[in-house]
C-alpha cells in the first residue's frame, strides 16, 4: 500500500505539472489581457504593468518562474485584488466552498443511499417507483434551473428564505438543495443497481442457505459490497462540490471559490484563474487517491500490492 500511495503522488505532481502547462497555454490563446479596460489605459501604464508583474517576458519564461513559484508554495500575485496573493484570497472563499459542499455532500448521500437500498431491496414496488422518478428527475434539472425555481417558491412567493447572501443558517438551505440535487439523484441510481447485482450473487445466496438472519445478510454481505460503486463516484462528487460550483455561487451571491474563479476569468486575471485551475486539479486528484484507499477498506479482496 505504501509504495502504491507513493507511486500516486508522483503521478499526482505529473498531472499538476500537465494542467499548469495546458491552462497557461490556453490563457494567453484567448483575446484580450488583464488591461483591457472600456477606457484603455495608456501605452506607458500598460507597458509598466506588464513589466511589474513579469508579462513582458517570453512565455516560456513566464511559465518556469511560475512552476517555481508553485514548488516555492507562491501561486502568485492578483492582477486585480490589489496585489493580494492569489493563495489568501482562495483561502478568504475556501471556508464557505467547503461548508456548501461537505453539507450537499452529506445531504447528498443521507438521500441517496438509503433510497437506492430501500428500492433494490423492495423492487418494483412504490418505493422502487418513487426512486426511479427522483433520480430521473433530479438528474435532468440543471442546478440554476433548480435553483431559480426554489428562488421563486421560497423566497418570492413564500418570504421564507433569503434570495443570496451569506452568513446565516437560512441562507445555506438553497445552495446546498441545489448542489446536493444532482449527486443525491446520481447515488440512488447507481446504489440501486450496485445493490440488485449483489443480491443475485451466489454468496449472498449461500449466506441465507446458511440460516443467517436476514438484516445480517444486508449489512455484511449485500450493504458493504455494493458501496464499492458508490464510493468510485463519492470521491469526484465531493471534488467537485467543494471546490465550488461557479453557477450556484453565483447565483445565490456566495463568496466562495467558484465565485472568485468566475471573477477571475472576467478580469484575465491569470495568476488566480491559473491558481483556482490547480487548486481544483489537486483536489481531484487528491480524493481520488483517497477512494482507492478506501476500496481496501471496504472490500478485502482489493489488495494493492
Amino acid at each position: 500500500m505504501f509504495r502504491f500511495i507513493v507511486r500516486r503522488i508522483l503521478w499526482l505532481l505529473l498531472v499538476l505539472l500537465v494542467v499548469m502547462f495546458i491552462t497557461f497555454i490556453l490563457m494567453h490563446l484567448v483575446p484580450g489581457g488583464p488591461w483591457d479596460r472600456e477606457k484603455a489605459l495608456a501605452p506607458k501604464v500598460v507597458e509598466a504593468l506588464n513589466k511589474r508583474y513579469g508579462l513582458d517576458q517570453p512565455l516560456w519564461q513566464q511559465f518556469g518562474n511560475y512552476v517555481w513559484g508553485v514548488i516555492r508554495g507562491d501561486l502568485g500575485t492578483s492582477y486585480s485584488w490589489a496585489d493580494r496573493n492569489v493563495i489568501s484570497i482562495l483561502l478568504q472563499g475556501l471556508p464557505k466552498t467547503m461548508t456548501l459542499g461537505i453539507l450537499a455532500f452529506l445531504l447528498a448521500q443521507a438521500i441517496g443511499i438509503p433510497l437506492g437500498v430501500a428500492a433494490a431491496l423492495k423492487q418494483n414496488s412504490g418505493v422502487d417507483y418513487f426512486s426511479v422518478l427522483f433520480s430521473t428527475v433530479f438528474a435532468s434539472i440543471p442546478g440554476f434551473v433548480l435553483g431559480i425555481l426554489l428562488m421563486i417558491v421560497f423566497s418570492v412567493m413564500l418570504h421564507w428564505l433569503p434570495t443570496s447572501g451569506w452568513g446565516s443558517p437560512q441562507q445555506l438551505i438553497m445552495p446546498v438543495i441545489c448542489l446536493a440535487a444532482l449527486p443525491a439523484a446520481q447515488s440512488a441510481r447507481i446504489t440501486r443497481a450496485s445493490t440488485l447485482e449483489v443480491m443475485r450473487q451466489d454468496y449472498v445466496r449461500t449466506a441465507r442457505s446458511k440460516g443467517l438472519l436476514e438484516n445480517r445478510v444486508r449489512i455484511r454481505h449485500i450493504f458493504r459490497n455494493s458501496l464499492i460503486p458508490v464510493v468510485t463516484i463519492a470521491g469526484p462528487e465531493l471534488a467537485n462540490l467543494i471546490t465550488g460550483s461557479f453557477i450556484i455561487e453565483n447565483l445565490f451571491a456566495v463568496p466562495g471559490v467558484g465565485r472568485l474563479f468566475v471573477q477571475g476569468i472576467f478580469a484575465r486575471d491569470y495568476s488566480l484563474i491559473m491558481g483556482g485551475v490547480l487548486f481544483y486539479a489537486f483536489t481531484i486528484a487528491i480524493l481520488n487517491l483517497v477512494v482507492d484507499i478506501a476500496y481496501a477498506a471496504i472490500d478485502p479482496r482489493i489488495r494493492y500490492d
